[in-house]
């Protein structure tokens, strides 16, 4: 396939992208940047964050999940279990975080921490939230940048460094205006063109081996493709850990993550947002069973083509392509140019709502949490824009260096990655935001707030690593962030005294 035709796309696609951030940014404020005037509609929000949760890493990590043996720790359709968790920690975001948000009028979630548990609980909640959504950000990226380098820029002879350089670039300047009021559109674009891509690449891999979509679960079925749940206590993907695990995940990652909730609380009315969660929860379901079910597909079609499997690589052409390399691989090689182009499109769609918002997130979490831009007496809204540009600019400049590090650490399997580097850092903010709402104590407002919360996610480190001697060869999987988050809440109760 010809790589200076993709790139005459992908180049087409960002031009798309500046035009609709050149509309929706004009006239901007800060208040369109950090909230979006609060005149967000409720369905764009819903429709763009599906883009934004599912990112990259869904679109080409999920697929290869279902036939990666002992690379990620699922086999099968066992992911969809922390899919099913994800119900219930949306409907937590819908019915507890969302009405205590909106009743409070909050800009950045974590005034809630300053007003129930004091300033270093607030400083801490922030910090916690920019190194989490730094990291998660940026390996996200990586996943689609190396993808990108590997079938488009290689072929060209441009190395990783510029085409990282590149795309930064291309996020900064489309969302350095208008930040939330422009990505509100934008991901709903984003969102579009992923799932278009989603189906396209299923509709045709169904065509040539002639199924239909019963044929094809059959098919799955027959290969035990199609298993969802894990029995074995033992493994990380049993589904007790999965469900409970999925449900913390959601809970955090979205209801507790600055990103996700800022699109959230832009809406006009608390009733809207809660639509907007459901609505938003009720098709990522769909999706993810789409993107598992392409993950069989693509194995059953790879198979049909001559690969062989010897349990640990699947072999194409000399080449291993189990995990992260099986849908781009065969989107590249095995299929059509016009697939392949979609392919593409769809990959960049899924690489910008986890990138635009994460980089407009942390600006406005830095700026507001942490520098305290909107409290400063006297600082015109001209200065703190300077200052949010700078800010935002940084950022970027940080984004680059984790991608960087991203791409020497070259793991095979980003999702699991992601996963359990979201177990250690949204732990602490699990236990800070419970501790407040589930209790009425009151804590000291001094360092031994951020102290407990450090001290948590080291302790569940060495508990993780040595969890499989001390308890029998049992693995600890997701279920780390809940204790972690218990970890940080207990040390808090410890410190804390009963409420006047």
């Amino acid at each position: 396939m010809s790589s200076t035709l993709l790139f005459i796309f992908v180049l087409g696609y960002f031009l798309i992208l500046l035009g609709v951030a050149w509309v929706t940014s004009r006239n901007s404020t800060n208040d369109s940047f950090f909230i979006g005037n609060r005149s967000s509609n409720w369905l764009l929000v819903a429709f763009g964050m599906i883009g934004t949760s599912l990112s990259g890493v869904t679109f080409v990590s999920v697929p290869g999940t279902v036939g990666d043996f002992g690379m990620s720790g699922y086999k099968a359709f066992t992911y969809y279990q922390v899919v099913i968790g994800y119900v219930f920690g949306y409907a937590a975001i819908a019915y507890v975080l969302i009405p205590l948000f909106y009743r409070m009028n909050l800009t950045s979630i974590y005034h809630y921490l300053e007003q129930r548990l004091g300033r270093y609980a607030y400083k801490t909640g922030a910090l916690f939230f920019i190194i989490s959504r730094t990291v998660g950000a940026t390996a996200r990226l990586y996943l689609v940048i190396n993808v990108l380098q590997i079938f488009i820029l290689n072929q060209m002879g441009v190395p990783f460094i510029v085409t990282s350089f590149v795309i930064l670039l291309m996020i900064l300047l489309y969302t350095f205006e208008g930040g939330v009021k422009t990505i509100v559109y934008t991901d709903t674009l984003q969102t579009s063109f992923m799932l278009l891509g989603l189906v396209v690449c299923i509709g045709y891999i169904l065509t040539q081996m002639d199924l239909s979509f019963g044929g094809a679960l059959q098919a799955l079925n027959e290969r035990g493709y199609t298993r969802i749940f894990e029995f074995d206590p033992q493994q990380k993907s049993f589904f007790l850990k999965q469900v409970i695990g999925g449900a913390v995940i959601a809970l955090t990652m979205t209801g507790l993550d600055q990103e996700m909730m800022q699109k959230n609380i832009s809406v006009r009315t608390m009733r809207d947002s809660q639509k907007n969660i459901l609505t938003f929860t009720t098709v990522m379901v769909i999706v993810n069973f789409l993107f598992l079910l392409l993950g069989g597909l693509l194995y059953l079609y790879l198979l049909d083509k001559g690969a062989v499997y010897d349990g640990k690589q699947l072999m194409m052409a000399g080449r291993n392509v189990i995990g992260d390399d099986l849908f781009p691989y065969m989107a590249m090689n095995l299929f059509p140019q016009w697939v392949g182009i979609v392919f593409i499109i769809a990959l960049i769609s899924a690489l910008f709502p986890s990138a635009d918002g994460a980089l407009t997130a942390l600006t406005s979490s830095f700026c507001i949490d942490i520098l305290g831009i909107r409290r400063r007496e006297g600082m015109t809204e001209k200065e703190q824009k300077r200052t949010r540009m700078m800010v935002h600019l940084s950022f970027t400049i940080i984004f680059m260096l984790c991608i960087l590090v991203f791409k020497w650490i070259n793991n095979k399997s980003i999702i699991n990655v992601i996963l359990e580097l979201a177990g250690y850092t949204y732990g602490p903010l699990l236990g800070l935001f419970f501790f407040g709402i589930l209790t009425r104590r009151t804590l000291r407002d001094d360092l031994s707030v951020p102290l407990v919360s450090l001290a948590s996610p080291v302790i569940c480190y060495f508990l993780s690593r040595s969890a499989p001697a001390l308890l029998g060869g049992y693995q600890i999987g997701l279920e780390l962030l809940l204790i972690n988050g218990l970890i940080t809440f207990s040390g808090l109760w410890m410190l804390s005294r009963p409420a006047k």
